[in-house]
């Protein structure tokens, strides 16, 4: 069943904070009107199912055998636009319109997991401008 992880006898919709405007518990989410996703259940992990074909040949190249560091990024939003947050810049990162979002939470947390590598790796991001200002060698 899509957007269903499945822990012991326990059947979980991945989606149910997402899809459910009640029950806005912490002052910061009554603030920005949308659940924190993290705080319920920080043992969720991404369901290799849904990985992209860049995220698949990205671990490929690293030797990685499975998300590790990305495992915590998920698609959130700024000012009602689907972004992700880059920890490196402390700041949002907006997804494209022209990208058509998919409506399964584990779906769109691949793509902003690929987004946010690709940004990072991209020269448009600020860290680039840093290394080469100060990099010794």
């Amino acid at each position: 069943m899509a957007g269903t992880v499945y822990r012991g006898s326990e059947i979980k919709d991945v989606d149910q904070f997402l899809n459910d405007a009640a029950g806005l518990e912490s002052e910061r989410e009554k603030e920005i009107g949308q659940h924190i996703g993290y705080r319920y259940d920080v043992n969720l992990v991404p369901d290799y199912a849904r990985i992209t074909p860049f995220l698949t040949k990205y671990m490929e190249v690293m030797g990685w055998d499975d998300l590790n560091w990305l495992e915590d990024v998920h698609m959130g939003y700024e000012e009602g636009k689907p972004a992700v947050f880059d920890r490196n810049i402390n700041g949002w990162v907006r997804i494209p319109d022209s990208i058509d979002l998919p409506d399964n939470q584990q779906d769109r947390d691949m793509i902003a997991r690929e987004l946010l590598i690709k940004f990072q790796m991209s020269d448009r991001h600020p860290l680039v401008s840093l290394r080469k200002a100060y990099m010794k060698f």
